[in-house]
Formats: C-alpha cells, structure tokens, sequence
C-alpha cells in the first residue's frame, strides 16, 4: 500500500512538473514572437527615421549644389572681364564663357573629398588650408544646361514673326529623311500625323488664337482656317491650351507627340538632360556657342531650307563631324563672338569656314542674313540646374534630384553694389527715403513699398521652375 501511495504521489509531482515546463515553454515562445514583433517594429521605424533623416540631409546638398550653381553662373560675367584684354588683342569680341560646363569640378571644394581631390588636381591648389569646406557622409551630383541651347517652343505664343521662325526650326529638326519612317506609321490612336501636322499643332497648342497656323512656308498663309477639333474627339477629351507651355512634359498633351517623336526630338536620354533638343524655358534665340551640331544643323537650315547642306545627307554629315572636331580641339571654348561671325563661317569666311568648305560643306546663302541673325545669339541667361544629394546609408544611399530653372536676363552683376547695404543713408528703389541704409524697414500690412523692394531682381537670377523628384 505505502509503494502504491509512494508511486502515485510520484506521478502526480511528474505530471505537475510536466504541466509547469509546458506553461514555461509557453510563456516563452509566446515572449519570443513578441519580442520578435517588436524588434520588427523598431527596426522598421528605425529605418525609417533614418531613410526620413538622409532624405532630408539629401534635399540640403542639392539644395547647396543649386544655390553655387547659381553663384558660379551670376560670376561669369566677372571672370569674362578678366580675359577680355586678350580677345581684344585678336579682335575678336569676348564671348560668354561656358563656366557650367565645368561646374561639378569647379564647385569641386565645396562637395566631398573626392571632389576637393579633383579640383586640387585640376588647379594646384591645396583645399585642406580652406575652412568650413566639403560635406560630411554624402555628396551632391550636378549637371548645369543650358536652356538657350535649344529650340524654343514657347516662342509660339509670341507673335506671327515668331510663329514662322519656330515654324522654319520645327520643319528643319524634322527634316531629315532618316525620319520619314516615324511619319508614315499611324499614332496609338490610329491617326496619321506627318510634319506639317506635328508643327502646326505645337505652335496651334501655345498660340493665342483659334486659328489654324500652317507651317508650310511654300504656301500663302491662309488666316481663315480655325484649329482643328482633333482633341475633343479623343477617348477622354480636353481643350486646346492656347497658352505658353508652363513645362516640358506638357508636350504630351500635343497631337502627334508620340513616345518615338520623344525619344528623336525632345529627349532623346532622359539621364543625360544635355542632349535634349527642345526647351520651354528658353529667350526665344538659340545660343551657336552651346546648342549640340543637330541643333546647329536645324538652325541653318531654317534660314536656307535650299541650300546643298540641307539637301546632300553627306554634306549633312560632314557639318555634324566639322562642328563635332571644332569643338574637340577647342576643348569646348566658345567658337563664335557674335552671331556675324556663325553667319561668316557658313558662308565660308572667318576661322572655321574654310575647314568646312574642305570637309565638302557648300557655302551656305541664307534667304535673309538679318532675319537669321535675328533667331541666333552667343549668349545663355536661361539655365537648368540638375542638382543630385546623396547620402551614403548602411546598404544603399539615399538620393533626391532636384530640378532648378533660373533666369539670369534681370539679374544684376556681381559687381554692382547693392543699394543699402555697406552704405549708410543709401536708399533702396521702391522704399521712402530713411528706409534703409541700416535702419528700420516699416512692416506693417500697409507698407507696399516694402513688397516692392523684396521683388527687387536677384544676382542670383529668378527661379522660373522648381521640382523635387
């Protein structure tokens, strides 16, 4: 009996020591998936403070990246004035030098080590004496274009002058018979859309008026026709602008503006902004200086549509190769001072005429001289700065690109004081007398002259574009 009661006494403690160990077990497992629930949830709010915190970070140097760009550019005119002496001893005209080319190397002590070890080699100069210089834990990527470098579709919304010069510049981009394929197949919608058509929308679209513009300059312009209803029988219709574009994405919403006519004529590569051909941004006059060869090509053809150049596809090709080489030897320097002397040059005379009358370049005879001198210029104010901040992370960095246009055409010189500052008593434009000059500027709601004198134009241009992506 005593064995028996010992026994069961025994399984029962077993039995109890058993249910113990399962509840423990239980409670462990049940503390591990908690703690594994919340090591998930801090660590993805970890991240995503941090990815929030080099978001931020990011934005700043590009942010930085912009704001030099735009020193740089306002100090062009400066540093021209420099180097003026020597082109007068050429008699030559000082041309614009094209400092945002060289911007990522120049702003070079301003980014990481990388670039201040670049500029250290380009220039000689030791950056590690300078103060307060260089970014910690990333950089900034910047890419400067210049908006005067291509064909301006806004100019359209000007007036009838200006709707034949881009008229002449659309024709002539689209010319090529390389391209007769792109205009002979139907749209995604089933619509035929040749050049004619494709020009006279895009002028049609930024226009004023109803009426139909015909880009065909071989023809009498007929002022009776009105714009075609082509967007109000679309799936999801919509209404003509007649407005400027406000961007350059607008140009979807054109007829004919097809991803193949992106891709030949707007932005042939979306990652390098420089090889685009059209702008929205642009004062109406394509710069010689910088606009790519096709561009230069265009150009000249839409001031002598009959000449062999525009003609002869080898004469063509032997321009794009002539302008490509200038450039090459000149290692990007400005080869032209003034739109006379692009004009001398096609027509054979000046410094590179004769090299491309020996590459099989016919002189060109343009219809007008002092029309196409009107629609040329060798000097950019409209620029659009690429800036890129990159924050390194732990396993990938964080980047924000950040898409700046600035007008430069009302901004003051660098060297031009500023009234009120450093001159006491100095009045600034737009303020009552005793405004400025260090004392102190009325706020009250009523004051008008003070809005008129922070809308005073800044030496670091005007922002006409700003985009986060």
């Amino acid at each position: 009996m005593r064995r028996t009661r010992a026994a069961a006494r025994a399984r029962r403690r077993r039995r109890e020591r058993g249910v113990a160990l399962i509840m423990v077990l239980g409670a462990i497992a049940v503390m591990v998936v908690m703690l594994a629930e919340f090591q998930d949830d801090a660590g993805s709010e970890y991240a995503s403070a941090t990815a929030a915190r080099d978001s931020v970070k990011a934005e700043y140097f590009a942010r930085s990246a912009t704001n030099l760009a735009r020193l740089l550019i306002a100090a062009e005119p400066t540093m021209r004035q420099a180097v003026a002496p020597l082109f007068m001893l050429m008699q030559r005209t000082p041309p614009q030098l094209p400092v945002w080319e060289y911007a990522d190397r120049i702003l070079g002590p301003f980014n990481d080590e990388e670039g201040s070890e670049d500029f250290a080699g380009m220039t000689g100069l030791d950056t590690a004496q300078g103060k307060n210089l260089g970014l910690k834990g990333g950089h900034f990527e910047l890419d400067i274009v210049d908006e005067d470098s291509k064909i301006d579709v806004n100019i359209g919304a000007a007036n009838e002058i200006s709707h034949i010069r881009l008229a002449k510049e659309l024709m002539a981009t689209m010319a090529p018979i390389q391209y007769d394929p792109l205009f002979s197949e139907r749209d995604p919608l089933g619509n035929y859309n040749d050049r004619l058509t494709i020009c006279s929308a895009i002028v049609d679209w930024a226009d004023m008026d109803q009426q139909l513009f015909s880009c065909d300059m071989t023809a009498a312009p007929s002022s009776n026709a009105v714009e075609d209803a082509y967007y109000q029988l679309l799936p999801k219709p919509y209404q003509r602008k007649n407005a400027p574009y406000d961007s350059l994405e607008e140009l979807h919403m054109v007829r004919g503006i097809t991803d193949e006519f992106w891709s030949a004529f707007v932005d042939p590569d979306p990652t390098e902004p420089k090889k685009r051909i059209m702008t929205v941004w642009g004062q109406g006059t394509v710069n010689v200086n910088s606009a790519n060869a096709l561009t230069l090509y265009a150009l000249v053809c839409s001031g002598a549509p009959t000449a062999p150049l525009c003609i002869d596809p080898m004469q063509m090709q032997s321009f794009i190769m002539g302008v490509t080489m200038a450039r090459g030897i000149t290692m990007g320097a400005p080869l032209w001072g003034s739109a006379n002397d692009f004009i001398a040059t096609m027509k054979g005379q000046g410094m590179l005429g004769p090299m491309l009358m020996m590459l099989g370049v016919k002189p060109v005879v343009f219809q007008s001289e002092s029309d196409f001198a009107k629609s040329i210029s060798t000097k950019s104010k409209i620029f659009s700065i690429y800036a890129i901040g990159v924050v390194k992370g732990y396993k990938r960095d964080v980047r924000v690109r950040m898409h700046t246009v600035v007008d430069f055409r009302a901004a003051p010189s660098l060297t031009t004081p500023m009234p009120g500052v450093g001159a006491p008593g100095a009045q600034v434009p737009g303020l009552p007398p005793g405004a400025a000059g260090g004392q102190q500027v009325p706020t009250n709601g009523a004051n008008a002259n003070a809005l008129a004198a922070a809308l005073q134009p800044s030496v670091g241009g005007q922002v006409l574009y700003y985009n986060i992506e």
